[in-house]
């Protein structure tokens, strides 16, 4: 059994310190099994150490973003070169015109770019210019993604919509990924008021084979603009986006830390003439699109430069689906050896898989996920998901399928006997709640 005693004192004190004891929810000790949330002191590619000294397998690469793997060689060196040299300056930093030409020209929809910290303020700001450039004031999300931001406009949609006034929350409405029809009767429902059409190109379910272009065409015929929202699909699907893979042409598109591997820098990307009201114009009212005096550092800038050098030397959205096709073929290989393909199954593209855990019902299960969790966790595995980095070697792959083989027992007797006979505490809460 696994010590984690130093991780409970530490997050005992982080949580009268800080509110849900982490500043992003999804990693609060709430989304792992009770008394086995680890607290990490360092990583190294694909694995992580945490203040117990016990080592992972590490899954999920900072929320998706560190593609490459922590400490990444080349963007650790670039970013080192320029912190010397100073972080913030009174005027743009030379740095900042090549790193707007090399993403205007890798991603297709690029003509213009606006620099950020994250990608909740870039997808704001994206709004923001949309009801700006058309008039309009509804706002169309797709109900099954599951994050587009922090700010009122998003979270006013979602069960912690707390603090957040009902004239913003009637602002935003919903429609479902892969129904054209159904949002051509909320744009019906709607006329001359929804300014933008905002989505994933892709999560775990893959588009039908009209539903993008059928979505483009659409917005073309009621005005409205189709901002995609490449915070986890950019340098991932690929370095020139999902909207590359899937030959889609959004208005205007988000990327964020994963393309700086994880180091704080996001992109808003788009057509010259919504992009430009975020400039001097004489020819309509200038929206105060970003203004932060910490975007476009040159350090984290050359982080991006040293990523787009590496993904185009090195082929690596190639690799990172090799990496995750082999993951699954190994993971599903040995849940079906233990005759629980129907209980355990993985979900979305190979570089972004997520897993489900499902009760003897066949029902997804929140406890059997923590099972999971705890399971993997006692064999060195951390893996809130197995969204892979192109550090994951064969190494690391042979070592989860062999910690998923072992966790199969333990699964088998909770069908049988209970998940509470197996499960120590209670069972994770989804991050984005209302009570408790």
């Amino acid at each position: 059994m696994r010590n984690f005693r130093a991780s409970r004192a530490h997050t005992s004190v982080l949580n009268d310190l800080i509110p849900g004891g982490a500043h992003t929810y999804a990693k609060g000790d709430d989304q792992y099994p009770e008394g086995m949330a680890p607290v990490i002191e360092r990583g190294a590619g694909c694995r992580v150490w945490d203040v117990d000294g016990n080592a992972y397998v590490e899954f999920g690469n900072g929320l998706r973003s560190t593609t490459l793997g922590h400490g990444f060689g080349p963007v650790v060196d670039a970013v080192r070169r320029h912190l010397s040299g100073g972080v913030n300056f009174v005027r743009p930093h030379r740095i900042e015109r090549e790193a707007a030409e090399r993403l205007i020209d890798l991603v297709p929809s690029a003509q213009m770019v606006k620099f950020g910290l994250n990608g909740s303020d870039v997808t704001a700001a994206a709004v923001r210019l949309a009801r700006a450039f058309t008039g309009r004031d509804l706002i169309a999300v797709c109900r099954e993604h599951p994050m587009f931001g922090t700010d009122d406009w998003f979270i006013g949609t979602t069960p912690m919509a707390a603090g957040i006034p009902e004239a913003v929350r009637q602002l935003t409405v919903g429609f479902s990924y892969n129904d054209v029809a159904g949002l051509t009767e909320l744009l019906d429902r709607h006329p001359g008021r929804i300014a933008a059409v905002v989505l994933e190109a892709e999560t775990t379910e893959p588009p039908a084979p009209d539903f993008l272009p059928g979505l483009r065409r659409l917005c073309d015929r009621h005005g409205t603009l189709l901002i995609l929202d490449e915070i986890i699909t950019g340098f991932r699907w690929h370095e020139r986006g999902a909207q590359f893979v899937h030959g889609v042409l959004p208005d205007l598109s988000t990327f964020g830390k994963a393309m700086a591997n994880g180091f704080p820098v996001s992109a808003l990307v788009g057509r010259r003439d919504v992009m430009r009201l975020g400039g001097p114009v004489d020819d309509a009212d200038r929206v105060f699109l970003l203004s932060q005096t910490g975007s476009a550092q040159p350090w984290a800038l050359a982080a991006v430069l040293a990523v787009i050098d590496t993904y185009q030397r090195s082929a690596i959205a190639d690799r990172l689906h090799r990496i995750g096709a082999d993951l699954r073929a190994g993971v599903e290989g040995v849940v079906a050896d233990a005759g629980l393909e129907s209980y355990v199954q993985l979900k979305g593209r190979d570089c972004n898989m997520v897993y489900v855990a499902r009760d003897g019902e066949g029902r997804a299960s929140q406890a059997f996920r923590t099972l999971l969790l705890q399971e993997l966790l006692q064999r060195g595995v951390l893996a809130p998901s197995l969204v892979v980095s192109a550090a994951h070697d064969p190494q690391a792959v042979d070592d989860t399928v062999s910690a998923f083989a072992g966790a199969m027992t333990a699964y088998r007797r909770a069908l049988d006997h209970g998940v509470g006979t197996v499960l120590r505490g209670r069972p994770v809460a989804p991050a984005v709640r209302t009570r408790g």
